[in-house]
């Protein structure tokens, strides 16, 4: 498996990606225009010719980005491939110099694993201000938890 930076000819299966998820509620949709205009945000991981995972690094703020819309096929899952694809994204925060790096999920305990701390969504306003209050789900229905990761700036990133 090979996790790498997404390229245009990836959007139309990124998007597929992230949609097999909307439905349960898991991923919020974005629409496939937002997926091109961003695409050097988005990571890949490739098993043999084939994408079988994605997620994007959204910048938010000089001191904070997002992992967003991590998505990997399901019968990929419990592989590493997640992991992988959440790594590459700190990572590259660690070399834009982004001491801090959540994830708004339902899917917790994936992030702890990975270092992520539990923290209050009011610790994150610019998320909540630019896109939360944007989402069906704001505020009383929300069903996600805000997780934290400091990077490390020295030699080894994790």
């Amino acid at each position: 498996m090979v996790v790498r930076k997404a390229q245009l000819s990836d959007a139309e299966t990124i998007h597929e990606l992230i949609g097999r998820f909307v439905s349960s509620g898991d991923l919020l949709a974005v629409p496939l225009v937002n997926i091109y205009e961003s695409i050097r945000d988005y990571f890949v991981a490739e098993e043999g010719n084939q994408v079988v995972g994605a997620v994007c690094l959204k910048v938010l703020w000089k001191d904070l980005a997002e992992v967003r819309s991590l998505s990997v096929q399901s019968e990929m899952q419990g592989k590493g491939i997640g992991r992988a694809l959440v790594n590459a994204c700190l990572e590259e925060a660690a070399e834009l110099g982004i001491p801090r790096v959540f994830a708004l999920t339902r899917e917790g305990g994936f992030f702890e694993r990975i270092g992520f701390v539990r923290c209050k969504k009011e610790e994150l306003p610019q998320k909540i201000w630019f896109d939360c209050v944007r989402c069906p789900k704001f505020p009383h229905l929300c069903d996600e938890e805000a997780y934290l990761y400091r990077v490390n700036f020295g030699e080894d990133a994790r």
